[in-house]
């Protein structure tokens, strides 16, 4: 399952970015070319997040759509999975979308301003 390798990076990364503050909501982006089990994934990721700045977090996860180029006829088309095929027969394909994943966004607690005079006022 390397759904839960993902998740414990994704995990790394957001609480290196939150800087101590409260993760509420994190946004990626999963292309429908990584074998990601979106399932899996939102399950490793609350397992992962336990103990962390990030315990109890939302995840959404948007699928990015796979998309590909044909070198011989010059069609650009959609792609589901990895079987690569031109509508013209072709295998001389480049993939242009749908291996994606990556951290989108993400909400994190705001810290409270103090007041300026918070030195006079204690």
């Amino acid at each position: 399952m390397h759904e839960l390798a993902i998740a414990q990076s994704v995990i790394d990364a957001v609480c290196d970015h939150a800087a101590g503050r409260a993760v509420y909501h994190v946004t990626v982006d999963v292309g429908v070319l990584t074998a990601v089990v979106p399932d899996a994934l939102r399950f490793a990721f609350e397992i992962a997040a336990e103990g962390t700045v990030a315990d109890g977090a939302n995840l959404d996860i948007r699928s990015v759509p796979g998309a590909a180029h044909c070198r011989d006829c010059g069609a650009d088309f959609p792609v589901t999975d990895l079987l690569l095929l031109c509508p013209c027969a072709s295998a001389d394909v480049e993939i242009r979308g749908g291996r994606e994943l990556r951290i989108r966004s993400m909400e994190v607690s705001r810290e409270c301003a103090q007041p300026a005079d918070v030195e006079t006022t204690r």
